[in-house]
């Protein structure tokens, strides 16, 4: 009698920047053939991943693990929900949010050494109108951002980083109405990310204390500031601090309305979305069953993230300094005609 589990590997060949032939060498020799009976399916297409992991779920196969980037994951466990098959990761993408917090290593021999020790958890997942995501969703500038880095010629930290300070200069906040179960508050917010796990990818923080099986999301609102304010929100986004900042308010809920004043971005787990003015985030309670790695598996955090946030610092100080000028410029003239208009009515 087989006694072996079924696994299937997904692999994106163009997710993240890894040759992913080299990624299928290192499956079929590391991978515990003694334990597991192994197939290895490529995508082909955009959604690829939820049609073969919808027929590995109906075909009772054991484990699916996702070999990609955030996009790949979220394709592939969105079909794994409310099943008996199990999620693995094998972290290739840009951010590799989820897998980070999972504790998956982001060597790719050390994560199938995790899938080789099989350990499980059931965790909660999220929908944004009826989407689902398993790391973050959002509006607001986080979501207008995942549409620049997708239209990006290339990927990785530095790309996202230097989209991020440069498209941060000119991003105009809006106001939004979000209402839960203790009521509706209105913000005029930089952005509002609905947070399932604690980071977007790439060890930046947005939500340093959200937890996948507690039945909650953290929300997340960050007002408005300026770029004196960005390093030191990078900086506390990096050690897992920004929660702290004067600039956010945090909240906790399961389910979560968003109303804005016309339809626009939206982003679940980095991907970019058009949507309708009007939203409804929720969290769909222990929806999903994942490998994890232990807490000796947890990854280092990546040394040269702060390096980048620096170095693209730098290389867009000419146009910081000239927005600064030109916001200095503006409130002297505003300053001009208040003094004017208080001259004009001290002499009536």
């Amino acid at each position: 009698m087989n006694t072996k589990k079924r696994v299937t590997f997904i692999v994106n060949p163009i997710s993240g920047t890894q040759n992913k032939k080299g990624v299928t060498e290192k499956i079929k020799k590391y991978a515990n053939n003694e334990k597991f009976d192994i197939s290895i399916i490529p995508t082909q297409y955009a959604g690829h991943a939820t049609e073969i992991a919808a027929q590995c779920a109906a075909d009772g196969v054991d484990i699916v693990v996702a070999v990609g980037g955030d996009g790949t994951i979220n394709e592939t466990a969105r079909a794994l929900v409310h099943s008996n098959t199990v999620l693995g990761i094998i972290p290739c993408g840009s951010g590799n949010g989820l897998a980070r917090h999972l504790r998956i290593p982001m060597d790719v021999q050390k994560a199938i050494e995790v899938i080789n020790q099989c350990v499980v958890e059931t965790i909660d997942y999220g929908k944004i109108n009826d989407i689902p995501f398993f790391c973050t969703c959002g509006v607001g500038f986080d979501a207008f951002i995942s549409m620049k880095f997708a239209q990006a010629g290339k990927r990785g930290i530095s790309t996202y980083i230097e989209n991020t300070l440069r498209e941060g200069l000119r991003y105009e906040p809006e106001t939004y109405e979000i209402e839960n179960e203790d009521g509706s508050m209105k913000y005029e917010a930089f952005l509002i990310t609905c947070a399932n796990a604690s980071q977007y990818g790439n060890n930046f923080y947005i939500a340093p204390k959200a937890s996948l099986c507690d039945g909650l999301m953290d929300v997340i609102i960050m007002e408005p500031f300026t770029m004196l304010d960005a390093p030191a929100i990078s900086f506390q986004m990096i050690n897992g601090t920004i929660d702290q900042n004067s600039k956010i308010k945090t909240l906790r809920c399961k389910r979560l309305k968003i109303h804005r004043s016309k339809p626009g971005v939206i982003h679940f787990d980095g991907d970019p979305v058009m949507a309708e003015a009007d939203l409804t985030v929720e969290i769909i309670e222990k929806g999903l069953q994942v490998i994890i790695g232990s807490q000796e598996d947890k990854p280092a955090t990546n040394v040269n993230v702060w390096q980048s946030v620096i170095d693209a610092f730098n290389d867009l100080r000419p146009s910081i300094m000239d927005d600064l000028a030109a916001q200095n410029r503006r409130l002297q003239v505003l300053n001009k005609e208040l003094l004017r208009k208080l001259k004009m009515n001290n002499h009536k």
